[in-house]
């Protein structure tokens, strides 16, 4: 064979040896390989939510976009139940449970007796509550994590912004509008107080609850009678409901004070928002569950150290004190300031 016909066919055999290389190295760790590892990861996560619903722009807004969040970052396959009154609960929760959704998050403090009772029926799934202690459940089921927050952290955080912005605007008071009279909400204006009263030993502090987490014309007619009494800025935690207290500070030109998430978005009134990280804590938690970490019978607190709570933006009428709160926010992380109350006096 000539030697110019033998070279050809010397690099016509390497080269079909290199293509049927390469044809093997995507089926080994091409589409094939990468789904398999997908879909052992991924799993069924469902959140059921309190009665405020979906467009509360607060708490269980929140805790769909933790959601949210794991299906676009972990795909998790999700679904959100909405609960329209308290006896969706138990009914939610169970369709979750016999569904076979590997975590089931139940959002708030009053849904703990419905929790008890459908993993108290479920053993072998996993739920997690936000708002109350996993130990604190009745018949003390392991297999639901407690999601707790140190709220009265943020409310001391805004709290103390409101008694120096009070302080060279000589107003005299300060005020809070909760919705029910439940521990979470309580642990927010406990702390709102006494941040208030440190930065501003001088200020008086108003508290009223709409016993209602939706109604906003509840919220405003409190918020409107606060103001009534001198209050200059007000702090609202009622979910929805709260909206109505922030409108009522719009209307009266005074500032207002969001919860939860970040409400500035609502407008220049907004002096700063107080931050519980809910859609982090239901995002972690699913994580969790996922890495084959979940522990059921604990508890996972957020605070101002790990950053589950905190301060949101502060609108420029509280620009002058940000470095004093960034300071007060690290006394907190560090422990400086530890006396700070979770109950309403």
């Amino acid at each position: 064979m000539p030697k110019p016909v033998r070279f050809l066919l010397l690099a016509l055999l390497a080269a079909l040896a290199l293509g049927v290389a390469a044809c093997g190295d995507d089926d080994d760790s091409g589409g094939g390989g990468s789904t398999s590892t997908s879909e052992a990861k991924s799993i069924k996560a469902g959140v059921v939510t309190d009665i405020g619903g979906l467009n509360d722009r607060s708490f269980n807004f929140l805790a769909n976009k933790g959601l949210e969040d794991a299906e676009s970052q972990l795909g998790t396959q999700g679904r959100v139940l909405l609960s329209k009154s308290n006896g969706d609960y138990i009914p939610n929760l169970t369709t979750l449970a016999t569904q076979k959704y590997d975590l089931s998050v139940g959002v708030g403090f009053l849904m703990a007796d419905a929790m008890a009772t459908v993993a108290g029926k479920f053993p072998d799934n996993n739920f997690a509550i936000i708002d109350f202690s996993a130990a604190g459940l009745k018949g003390k089921p392991q297999n639901v994590e407690g999601l707790l927050f140190k709220e009265q952290e943020a409310g001391y955080l805004v709290g103390y912004l409101a008694g120096l912005w009070a302080k060279d605007n000589n107003a005299t008071t300060v005020s809070s509008v909760g919705g029910q009279k439940i521990p979470p909400v309580d642990h927010y204006i406990a702390g709102f107080q006494k941040g208030a009263k440190d930065a501003n030993p001088g200020i008086k502090t108003l508290n009223g609850y709409s016993q209602d987490f939706v109604d906003q014309a509840k919220c405003k007619e409190i918020a409107l009678d606060q103001i009534s009494q001198g209050s200059k800025v007000v702090f609202q935690v009622a979910g929805q409901c709260g909206l109505g207290a922030l409108d009522a500070a719009k209307e009266k030109g005074v500032q207002g004070i969001g919860v939860d998430a970040d409400q500035s978005y609502l407008g220049e009134h907004v002096l700063t928002s107080a931050l519980k990280k809910v859609d982090v804590a239901v995002f972690d938690a699913i994580k969790r569950a996922q890495a084959g970490k979940f522990q059921g019978g604990t508890d996972v607190i957020a605070t101002v150290k790990n950053g589950g709570v905190g301060i949101g933006k502060i609108s420029a009428a509280g620009q002058k004190y940000a470095a004093q709160m960034k300071q007060v926010q690290d006394d907190i992380a560090s422990g400086k300031i530890s006396d700070i109350p979770d109950t309403v006096k």
